[in-house]
């Protein structure tokens, strides 16, 4: 049932193509980001809905929710290793952790079915110094809102309701992404 499910989330998948199973990722090669500029669609659809109370696995591969976060604003980042748009605009979120301090939780919520391994070598590789390699091994955040694209970043407030998601890759050094997040303030 599980491998059914799996299949059916890759599939449904519209941001990303899973392609090649781990092939570029063995060789070392990075995917290939679209061509073009590429920005996130803003949805305030879900505004006010809870934070799923779910576990997953954090940077040491101990068991957490979004509860651990409560307090202050967090931007929860679903992607995989094999998602170029994920890759691509993951330099930005490790800096705008950087720029954003104590005053936001940044979450990069990794949907990777191939284990810890993976996901904490593309993090040294990449020498990311502000987020922690979480990981989601069973998609459950994913199916859990029923998303169907990656990368998709999700802003909760100090109480853990949802603000905004931006579905698809963003500009997290933009002024636009700065008013954004300023709209977690009012929760």
């Amino acid at each position: 049932m599980r491998l059914i499910v799996c299949l059916l989330s890759a599939l449904a998948l519209t941001g990303c193509a899973r392609g090649n199973e781990g092939g570029n990722q063995a060789n070392g090669a990075m995917p290939q980001a679209p061509a073009g500029p590429v920005t996130g669609v803003l949805d305030r659809s879900f505004a006010g809905t809870p934070a799923p109370a779910f576990t997953f696995q954090d940077g040491e591969g101990r068991p957490t929710s979004m509860a651990a976060f409560r307090g202050k604003p967090t931007l929860v980042n679903l992607w995989a290793t094999w998602c170029a748009p994920c890759v691509v605009e993951m330099p930005s979120l490790d800096a705008l952790a950087a720029r954003e301090g104590d005053a936001l939780n940044v979450v990069a919520l990794s949907q990777d079915l191939d284990g810890r391994e993976l996901v904490t070598r593309f993090f040294a590789q990449r020498n990311f110094r502000h987020l922690e390699a979480n990981l989601d091994p069973e998609m459950e955040y994913m199916m859990a809102l029923r998303l169907g694209t990656l990368p998709t970043t999700i802003l909760y407030d100090a109480e853990g309701r949802e603000v905004w998601r931006m579905v698809g890759m963003a500009e997290w050094h933009s002024d636009r992404v700065a008013r954004l997040l300023d709209e977690a303030e009012g929760g």
